[in-house]
């Protein structure tokens, strides 16, 4: 499969050849560890997630880096507040991350680099920069000379004026030009610090991530990706930073973007009451996790998301229709590849998750058809398969895809119980009972019992004999 992606530094789409084929790398910007993952921390997660699923389908060796920032003034500002030791913060925040995440499917990157324990890479990089010509020392801070990197600015496709404008920069006098950032700061005794040729300091944001790539990946990788909102200052930043310190034209060949998420419409703001935390979506069901993983897959990563209830609701309603199939007795077989390459191929043209998700419905279809029967006409009009496959065979094909994206990983049973509750037990005994009532003819006690298990939401479905339940 040829891969392409919209590269943000050649503003369009690429084909993509890596530099080693043997070996595809990947860099992603993570958290910054002092609060609950939003909904907004969740959206590159899934993204690149299913990027780093699809590159190890075509490639033999990928090695997928995201770091964790563990030193940062949000942190400080955190500890200050609360009165919790900053490793308290970052070491809970951290394993709430990964769990959050982990309930979203995404599975962890292959490497997980925590700032703190790249120091002595940053503070070398900074005497690099410095011996280079691109970098000065001033007041105990380190500042990177936008000036002496004639490419700054393409990346972001912004003039001069406009990366000044925009950068919110600081007017401070240790600064040589106003649009130089800092490398390396000084801090107080009550401020994490490490020692450094410049004193007592800590790393500027921009670095940190320069120097975790480079140890990991090398001075030039393949694809590197964040929120489109990392674009400018801080990729820009970091391209700038690592060129010159590795005399090098590119850091990454590929700068793969997501688009913003909104909610109800609007961007996520606790001024507006619509700060939605990725625990707050999880607290709604065991349905949840995959139900916000399918929603953020509908949209085209690129494009603005719309987060609202009804969406969620609407993803939780398509998966019962997934899980509903897969339920079915069919018997075992080999997923048709034909059907398996066709639904894939959508995210090999800039990962196009919408049509990968309507080819998977179709495939879900042609199942449904193989064994209940109907009329599959519509489905063959837009795919290539004119017949209707041997019942199993679109099923192993579902799944075969499912993988690539992340999804229907719940056993469906389970799934259509509405997880593993503790009152799944009370629900079985009640329909035991049921049952038994049936078998006595008691009819009015059979009717008794399932108007208590429809009140607590348990569909019951009885066929030939059998009955089986879902939550409604």
């Amino acid at each position: 499969m040829q891969l392409h992606f919209h590269n943000s530094l050649t503003r369009r789409k690429d084909a993509f050849t890596p530099i080693d084929p043997d070996h595809v790398r990947l860099y992603v910007c993570g958290p910054t560890v002092y609060d609950l993952a939003h909904l907004g921390n969740a959206r590159p997660v899934v993204v690149f997630d299913v990027l780093s699923r699809l590159l190890r389908r075509v490639y033999p060796r990928v090695t997928y880096a995201r770091n964790i920032t563990d030193v940062d003034d949000k942190i400080n500002a955190r500890a200050r507040e609360s009165g919790e030791p900053i490793g308290a913060i970052t070491a809970r925040t951290t394993a709430d991350f990964h769990a959050d995440m982990a309930a979203l499917n995404a599975l962890p990157p292959d490497v997980e680099p925590r700032a703190t324990q790249y120091i002595p890479q940053m503070v070398g990089m900074c005497q690099r920069l410095i011996s280079r010509g691109h970098a000065y020392a001033e007041q105990g801070h380190v500042l990177f000379s936008v000036g002496s990197f004639p490419e700054y600015g393409s990346l972001s496709g912004r003039s001069p004026d406009e990366l000044l404008a925009g950068a919110r920069v600081e007017v401070a006098p240790y600064k040589h030009d106003a649009g130089d950032f800092v490398l390396w700061k000084p801090s107080d005794a009550e401020t994490p610090g490490w020692d450094s040729p410049w004193g007592r300091g800590r790393p500027g944001w921009h670095i940190e991530c320069s120097a975790m790539s480079e140890d990991i990946l090398g001075p030039e990788f393949d694809i590197h990706g964040g929120g489109h909102d990392l674009i400018f200052p801080h990729h820009e930043n970091e391209l700038a930073q690592s060129c010159c310190a590795n005399n090098t034209k590119r850091m990454a060949n590929y700068w793969v973007h997501n688009g913003m998420l909104l909610v109800d419409g609007e961007k996520m703001s606790k001024s507006l009451g619509n700060f939605l935390t990725v625990r707050d979506i999880l607290g709604r069901g065991a349905w949840a996790g995959e139900a916000f993983r399918l929603l953020l897959l509908r949209t085209h990563y690129r494009s603005a998301l719309d987060y609202s209830v009804a969406a969620l609701e609407e993803c939780k309603a398509e998966l019962d229709d997934f899980y509903a199939m897969l339920a079915r007795q069919a018997p075992e077989a080999r997923p048709h590849l034909g059907m398996v390459n066709w639904a894939l191929e959508p995210l090999g043209d800039d990962l196009n998750t919408p049509l990968a998700l309507a080819r998977l419905r179709d495939l879900r279809t042609l199942e449904n058809v193989a064994n209940v029967g109907g009329s599959a006409a519509a489905v063959h009009a837009r795919t290539p398969f004119p017949w209707v496959p041997e019942p199993g065979e679109a099923r192993a094909a579902v799944l075969e895809v499912a993988k690539v994206l992340g999804l229907l990983w719940h056993d469906p049973a389970e799934w259509r119980q509405g997880g593993s509750s503790d009152d799944a037990a009370q629900i079985e005994a009640a329909i035991a009972a049921r049952q038994a009532a049936r078998v006595a003819k008691n009819w009015a006690e059979a009717d008794r019992i399932r108007g208590e298990l429809t009140a607590m939401g348990v569909v019951l479905e009885d066929t030939g004999g059998v009955t089986t339940w879902r939550r409604g």
